[in-house]
């Protein structure tokens, strides 16, 4: 496409009616799925039409197979974006997350692992914390970052069974001093077990992906000696990252404040 002049409204108007061509030509024509990908995004972002949008990442996903328009379209779902009821279907967006999982799609790996193993979900999802976990290990192995941190986040509490948690809740744990881990809980009552070295490792990725919450994990760790052994320099190292990462939000934050105030 030539090129064209940004400060010229006529040209831009121009521009951006080709582009919803090419992308119409390149997807219905051409049955190209990363481009209907692209028309959905164009209808999304540019024209503002959540319906028609939601259409294309489904029929994309359905049709197709396109890891990235599952995704799409399974948060669309969950939020009952582009639909006339904007009511939305929890457990009908998971099959999509999960679909797109299944085709090697990491941030769908990471939705889907995130709804089973949450407690605070909708009651439309069954938890299932083994089945979960995978999922987020196949996330992070497809480098996700938030999905490396959720493993190590889960390793440095541990995650009791389903029957075991109840218990829990019934016992009035605040009226005694609480015994240590290891005597409260027999063997096999974690569906993931306790394990700083792991944590450290799950959280050491994350870092190096660029997720700041793991980053100030990884500085206590070095400090405390979790997981790692014990290590100042470090520690003040990944503190250092964590709070650069900090100011690089804020500031994304405010320039993004800025452009809304200045839409011009």
């Amino acid at each position: 496409m030539s090129s064209f002049d940004l400060k010229n409204e006529t040209e831009v108007k121009e521009y951006i009616e080709k582009l919803g061509v090419e992308y119409r030509f390149g997807c219905y024509s051409e049955k190209k799925p990363e481009v209907c990908h692209l028309l959905g995004d164009y209808l999304e972002g540019i024209r503002k039409d959540f319906e028609k949008a939601a259409k294309v990442y489904r029929s994309n996903c359905d049709d197709y197979n396109y890891g990235k328009s599952c995704l799409k379209y399974g948060n669309y779902t969950f939020l009952g974006k582009g639909r006339a009821s904007e009511k939305g279907d929890p457990a009908k967006a998971f099959s999509y997350y999960e679909k797109g999982c299944t085709l090697n799609d990491p941030d769908a790996c990471l939705h889907s692992g995130l709804l089973l193993v949450s407690k605070l979900m909708p009651k439309e999802i069954t938890r299932d914390v083994p089945k979960g976990f995978e999922l987020l290990k196949k996330s992070c192995e497809m480098n996700n970052a938030g999905a490396c941190f959720y493993l190590s986040g889960m390793y440095i509490s541990g995650v009791l069974k389903e029957e075991y948690q109840q218990a829990a809740k019934k016992a009035d744990v605040a009226a005694s001093e609480p015994k240590p881990v290891e005597q409260q809980r027999p063997l096999g009552a974690y569906v993931v077990e306790r394990n700083m070295e792991k944590a450290f490792e799950f959280a050491y990725k994350a870092c190096e992906l660029r997720n700041m919450y793991a980053c100030a994990n990884l500085s206590q760790m070095y400090a405390k000696g979790d997981g790692t052994p014990r290590d100042e320099k470090n520690a003040e190292k990944y503190k250092k990252l964590a709070l650069e990462m900090q100011d690089e939000v804020k500031k994304q934050q405010q320039l993004t404040f800025q452009q809304g105030l200045n839409p011009t």
